[in-house]
C-alpha cells in the first residue's frame, strides 16, 4: 500500500466517524503528557466518544461536505477530535473534565453539526442532561401532578375514617 493509499483510508476512516458523530471538538493537545492522554484514550472509550489525531490536511479532506466543515478554519497546529458517537454532550463533558485536571488541553473550537461554536460554550453543551436524563426529568414531571391528585383523592376517605373514630371514640 502506498502512502496516498494509506492516507485516502485515514480520509475516508475519519469522514465516516464524521458523518456518524453527533458533535466533534476539536482540541490543542499540545504539552500534554502521554500517560494524561492514554487516560483520555481510556476514558474516551468507556463514553463512546472517538478521539482522533491526524494531519490537519487530511483532516480538513475528511470534514469537507460533512456537518462539521466549519471547523475547518481553526484546523491548524497539534489538533486532536473528539467525536461523540451516541449523544451531542458525551464528548463536551469529558473534554471539559480533563482540561480541567490539564492546564495545557485546550479547546479551539466545536460544532453540534451545521456551525460552528466558539470554545466557550463549551460549558453549556457539557452541562446538558443526557437523552436518559431527560426523559427521567420529563417523567418526573408528568408523574408529580398524578401522585399529588392520588394523594389528595386518597385523603377523602382516610379522613372520614379518622372523624367516625373519633366520633365512636368520645361516645363510648
Amino acid at each position: 500500500m502506498s502512502r496516498l493509499d494509506a492516507k485516502k483510508v485515514l480520509v475516508e476512516d475519519l469522514n465516516k466517524i464524521a458523518q456518524e458523530a453527533f458533535s466533534v471538538i476539536a482540541v490543542d493537545y499540545r504539552g500534554t503528557n502521554v500517560p494524561g492522554l492514554t487516560q483520555l484514550r481510556k476514558e474516551a472509550k468507556s463514553q463512546s466518544v472517538q478521539l482522533k489525531v491526524i494531519k490537519n490536511t487530511l483532516a480538513k479532506r475528511a470534514l469537507e461536505n460533512t456537518k462539521f466543515d466549519s471547523l475547518n478554519g481553526i484546523l491548524t497546529g497539534p489538533t486532536l477530535l473528539a467525536f461523540s458517537m451516541n449523544d451531542f454532550q458525551s464528548a463536551a463533558k469529558l473534554v471539559k473534565d480533563f482540561a480541567a485536571k490539564e492546564e495545557s488541553f485546550e479547546v479551539k473550537g466545536l460544532s453540534i453539526g451545521e456551525g460552528f461554536l466558539e470554545p466557550n460554550e463549551l460549558k453549556a453543551l457539557a452541562s446538558l442532561p443526557s437523552k436518559e436524563e431527560a426523559i427521567s426529568m420529563l417523567l418526573g414531571l408528568i408523574q408529580a401532578p398524578l401522585n399529588k391528585l392520588a394523594r389528595t383523592l386518597n385523603e377523602v376517605p382516610s379522613q372520614l375514617v379518622r372523624t367516625v373514630n373519633a366520633v365512636s371514640q368520645t361516645k363510648s
